[in-house]
């Protein structure tokens, strides 16, 4: 079945072409930071240098692995979904459930090594780069040089190999149990480690209110909280679509009619694809949102004592302004590659839509709406998991419930967040809507 998995990657790169972007990525961000590591352990480097090192490719790093396996899933999960007749058609061909497992591991398993090998380059002038960034502040040695070694390398292709492998075993698991008629079971896993990261984050966010003004760690307590519990509500996504669109259902009704009783009915349908797209959603949302806001509010504190920042607090800036843009950049690749794949596929359901009477424009106006309502819950909830982080942390090191830098910071969050939703899948229906409607349904049949 791998030498199958690899003929199927051969004559189809395309349909993999996701996954290999965010296994790319997905190594780079591994490998730049790790390689810090190596950087830091390389003779002749001072101590204070080192810590910074190894500070910011430890907390990085680790938000870069949770990311990574997020990407690869989100993308491997709808590449799957999509092959459930050619699942179907293997299974009554002779094909074995455990035999197609081997076959789709192994071309996730293939693309994961291509996208590996494709990061090194950028992986190594990426640490460089960052090097100089942290000299730049004064936060490194200028002596210090560059060492990309074996921790960035093992790390980067170890990681990437097992979020690949791992998520692609768990949804073509699901969808081989679809194709043989199986009952699918409740996600008690996926439910469990929701409410595991629920209550860890609430624990988190929590513990600032133990903690003094002054106290260095008192950032982090709530940071990991607001990111807990956003991973938590991410996981728990289909069911929170579910109820937000009966809450919503009779707005949406009264302002646009039948199109919007019908979108809130395709949506409900359509809920575990389309967590999909409420998972990076609310990432990008409430992990950006608190480390902004939490970062804003320290430099204004410290600004206002009259004290000059210490390497310690430029090293934090510097961690939680690279960790946002880690964020934006693979929040973007989770969303285009999600959504791209997503409305592509969908090219029958809109020929058959418009075989039936639907123009262009309506069409187009009902994937307007249910990316409007996908935004509209993502961030939410990604608000949410925000302001659980931002409110003790202001609370305890200002005395004020709320930071003072107003609504800035959260509308552009937002407008990123529905920009990158409403661009790539308006401009994805409006390339698939270039089909005939007929041609469209004959290629889906």
């Amino acid at each position: 079945m791998f030498a199958l998995a690899l003929r199927s990657v051969r004559l189809r790169p395309g349909r993999l072409l996701a996954t290999l972007l965010s296994a790319f990525l997905g190594a780079a961000i591994i490998m730049t930071f790790n390689s810090l590591h190596d950087t830091a352990g390389a003779p002749g480097v001072d101590h204070v240098s080192a810590d910074t090192l190894t500070t910011a490719a430890s907390v990085v790093g680790g938000y870069g692995t949770l990311l990574v396996f997020f990407a690869v899933a989100s993308t491997l999960t709808v590449n799957v979904r999509q092959r459930t007749d050619e699942i179907t058609l293997l299974r009554h061909t002779g094909a074995t459930p455990a035999q197609i497992k081997r076959m789709i591991v192994g071309e996730s398993v293939i693309v994961a090594l291509a996208g590996s090998a494709l990061a090194v380059g950028p992986a190594m002038l990426g640490g460089n780069a960052l090097l100089d960034v942290f000299k730049d502040s004064g936060q490194v040695a200028d002596g210090v040089s560059y060492v990309f070694g074996p921790v960035a390398l093992m790390s980067g292709v170890a990681i990437t190999l097992l979020a690949s492998a791992g998520a692609a075993f768990l949804a073509v698991r699901r969808a081989t149990r679809a194709a043989a008629g199986m009952r699918q079971g409740r996600g008690g896993a996926r439910k469990f480690a929701a409410w595991a990261a629920l209550a860890v984050g609430t624990a988190g966010v929590l513990c600032a209110f133990a903690m003094k003004p002054t106290d260095a760690a008192l950032m982090a307590a709530p940071a990991y909280g607001a990111i807990l519990l956003s991973i938590g509500f991410a996981l728990l996504s289909p069911a929170l679509l579910h109820r937000f669109l009966g809450r919503a259902e009779p707005l949406l009704t009264t302002l646009t009619g039948a199109s919007g009783y019908l979108t809130v009915r395709n949506m409900r349908q359509r809920a575990d694809e389309l967590s999909g797209v409420l998972m990076p959603l609310i990432l990008f949302t409430g992990m950006a949102t608190a480390t902004l806001y939490m970062q804003a509010v320290e430099s204004d504190a410290i600004k206002a004592s009259g004290v000059a920042k210490s390497v310690g607090d430029k090293n934090l800036e510097t961690l939680n302004f690279v960790v946002v843009g880690i964020i934006v950049v693979f929040a973007c690749v989770m969303l285009v590659n999600t959504l791209y794949a997503a409305t592509s596929y969908r090219a029958g359901e809109f020929g058959r839509q418009r075989l039936a009477g639907a123009t262009p424009g309506q069409v187009l106006g009902t994937v307007g709406l249910e990316s409007l309502v996908l935004t509209v819950t993502g961030v939410f909830f990604g608000t949410v998991a925000g302001l659980a982080g931002i409110v003790p942390f202001t609370a305890v090191r200002t005395d004020s419930l709320l930071p003072g830098q107003g609504l800035g910071i959260w509308l552009t969050v937002v407008a990123m967040a529905a920009m990158a939703t409403l661009v790539t899948s308006l401009g994805t229906a409006r390339r698939t809507l270039r089909v005939r409607a007929v041609d469209a349904v004959a290629v889906v049949a």
